[in-house]
């Protein structure tokens, strides 16, 4: 019999089968990759680069101009501050001075005191890129900058970022929270932390691939964190689902192995499907063109695929090394528990007046959705930095002893015109507080405003479209706040192409599958409901400050990242909840109970895995980059909407409304597309 069993099922039975057969090579093989990338990446070391360059627009031509005049070399800003005036305190402060002059990498010194010389700053030039400065060099400079004296001492600039940084304990709480729900789950260690011991093996793997690759393509340095963001996600859900579903093939019956490969051949098909929408989604990332996330879309994109390979490899051989001490688990646990009973009266009780909770989803969904349409982007500078820190003291200073602006300044040239007659004009202007005199036909305009205010992108603005053309000749303006303004307006442009693709292929695999066009339709306007709803959430806290956070823009790549990565994950969900529906549909035809089913089926899988990648994403509030911050609030949020709202009311809502149309195709297209099924022929 089991010779038999071991070549019946689809190609995943198959797969699953030698992974049962081979589980001692499966995890070896396993290990070694793990043990094999991260002792090369750890040679090797990593090379993350920032590439933020937008190719085209008016604030990138200015940037390439100036780096042909630009000497080569980070800089960094040390600022001091006296109450009774730096002159009282020159000594201890030169000697400080002199002891950074002669500091390893330190080119040049120069200082410069506000008008009350109250407050001054030393800008410090090395001679190399932030990157190639050797790390305790840098803690020594800053180390030594301290050294002034009883005055107040802030430091700035890029080398001060890179030992400034740390991560927080981001990605062990989510793993910590992620085990003790999936112990509440399944009542077992052991259960618990299969799916947890998947992740980990995926998402270390491919964390050592990306930064070896890291040397040879341009990869932003935020990606490792968000990689661990959404590998642990997505790794531990599409586990635990496959393992949900071994589960409840153990309780229907089947012995170990044949339910190990049962639950590949339905599971393991809806994990690779979901897990395919997801890495769509993020290369869809591409069609933007923008290059500082085309390494970042790639490298999150691989690790989805190497937790799909490890949900359908790693895990079948885990499961055939533990499956007696598993089985004994799952049979105790469900002697104490009906299985689906809270949520075959849940799907009743919204079947009943479907009306009901489907408005009161849409009301939760369309109202957090309002306030996403006052975003406003921009570019993380040291005003949201923490209290405390030395960057953002640093930033204070500045902006206490020479303006606001002046940490912002927009840099305007000269391309044909006269610089002289330029600069009179910018002096003259409303919202600039100061034009320097030209340099080498470039203008530096300080403006009234900080960086982050909105009068600061006004301001961009009005010299583009109103200033500069009454002038002579032609101008560029740039700047941070010039580049965010292009940024954003590059985004807003080729965004229509980017919904089109991600939102457009998503769907068409969805019609494929479910052999239905309103399933499409419905998945694919839910999704962008929950979108919405998480970046009008995210709005409120990081732009508008709610709660306590720093307000302040949005970073300018956050929104369409989030788009990409919650349009496939919540893709993930309706896979899984409408699998089974179908499923329970082919067998018996009855649209009511196929919803009633579904739910009972998924509702518990569906719940616990919103609720890790809830806790996973939402741990990244601890870390101390906003950026991160920014990605992990946004996307706890899409998916606590998703798992609770949009699959538990919305869509058995709609679904009981649709009834056996839901499942309507014409006849002309169904002989058209091909057929892909995630459910075994009966």
């Amino acid at each position: 019999m089991d010779t038999i069993t071991r070549t019946t099922g689809g190609s995943l039975a198959r797969l699953a089968g030698w992974a049962q057969r081979h589980r001692w090579l499966a995890v070896a093989l396993w290990a070694l990759v793990l043990i094999g990338v991260t002792f090369t990446s750890r040679l090797a070391g990593s090379a993350f680069h920032d590439d933020n360059s937008l190719p085209g627009t008016e604030s990138q031509q200015v940037v390439d101009l100036l780096d042909h005049t630009a000497q080569s070399g980070a800089s960094a800003q040390i600022v001091l501050k006296a109450d009774n005036g730096l002159a009282a305190h020159r000594a201890p402060i030169d000697t400080m001075l002199g002891e950074v002059r002669s500091l390893p990498h330190v080119r040049s010194v120069t200082e410069t005191l506000s008008p009350d010389r109250r407050i001054g700053y030393a800008t410090v030039t090395f001679d190399a890129a932030s990157a190639d400065l050797p790390y305790d060099d840098i803690v020594k400079f800053a180390d030594t900058a301290k050294r002034a004296g009883p005055v107040e001492v802030g430091l700035a600039g890029d080398p001060i970022e890179r030992i400034s940084g740390g991560g927080g304990p981001a990605e062990g709480v989510g793993l910590l929270a992620a085990l003790v729900i999936l112990v509440f789950l399944f009542r077992s260690l052991l259960a618990a932390g299969l799916p947890v011991l998947t992740a980990v093996f995926a998402v270390g793997s491919t964390l050592g691939v990306i930064t070896v690759v890291s040397h040879f393509v341009d990869i932003a340095s935020y990606t490792s964190p968000l990689m661990m963001l959404v590998g642990f996600g997505v790794g531990v859900d599409y586990a635990l689902l496959i393992f949900s579903r071994y589960r409840t093939e153990i309780l229907a019956g089947h012995e170990r192995d044949a339910a190990a490969r049962r639950a590949l051949d339905t599971a393991g098909r809806s994990v690779l499907f979901a897990g395919t929408t997801v890495i769509i989604a993020l290369l869809g990332l591409l069609a933007l063109g923008l290059g500082g996330l085309r390494g970042v879309a790639l490298a999150v994109a691989l690790t989805v695929l190497m937790t799909m390979l490890a949900s359908v490899t790693l895990l079948p051989a885990l499961l055939s090394l533990f499956g007696k001490r598993l089985e004994r688990g799952i049979r105790r646990h469900a002697l104490r528990k009906e299985h689906g009973k809270v949520w075959r009266r849940l799907a009743d009780g919204v079947q009943r007046r479907p009306p009901a909770p489907l408005a009161i989803g849409l009301t939760v969904l369309i109202g957090l959705s309002i306030p996403a349409a006052g975003m406003r982007l921009g570019f993380a500078d040291a005003s949201t930095d923490p209290a405390g820190s030395t960057t953002r003291q640093a930033y204070d200073l500045l902006a206490e002893g020479f303006g606001p602006g002046f940490t912002g300044p927009l840099a305007v040239v000269a391309e044909d015109g006269d610089p002289a007659a330029l600069q009179q004009r910018l002096a003259s202007t409303p919202g600039i507080a100061r034009a320097l005199p030209p340099m080498d036909r470039t203008v530096l305009v300080f403006p009234t405003t900080s960086p982050q205010d909105t009068a600061t992108a006004e301001l961009v603005t009005r010299l583009r479209a109103d200033v500069l053309p009454t002038l002579p000749g032609h101008y560029l303006v740039g700047g941070s706040v010039a580049a965010a303004t292009d940024f954003a307006g590059a985004v807003a442009d080729r965004l229509p192409l980017f919904v089109l693709v991600v939102v457009g292929l998503s769907a068409l695999l969805l019609m494929v599958v479910f052999r239905s066009v309103l399933i499409p339709l419905k998945a694919a306007l839910l999704n962008l409901l929950s979108i919405g709803a998480s970046l009008g959430v995210m709005t409120l806290v990081f732009g508008d400050g709610w709660f306590g956070a720093q307000p302040g823009p949005i970073e300018a790549f956050v929104p369409v990242m989030i788009f990409a990565i919650v349009f496939g994950l919540s893709m993930d969900y309706e896979v899984f909840l409408v699998s089974r529906m179908h499923e329970e549909w082919r067998r018996t035809g009855n649209a009511q109970l196929a919803v009633r089913e579904g739910l009972a089926a998924t509702g518990s899988v569906i719940t616990a895995a919103g609720a890790i990648m809830v806790l996973v994403f939402g741990a990244f509030l601890l870390d101390p980059s906003r950026m991160l911050a920014q990605f992990g609030l946004g996307l706890a949020v899409a998916v606590l909407l998703d798992a609770l709202v949009i699959r538990c009311l919305v869509v058995p809502a709609i679904m009981r409304l649709l009834g056996a149309r839901a499942w309507w195709l014409p006849r002309w297209l169904d002989r058209r597309v091909p057929h892909l099924a995630l459910e075994p022929a009966s």
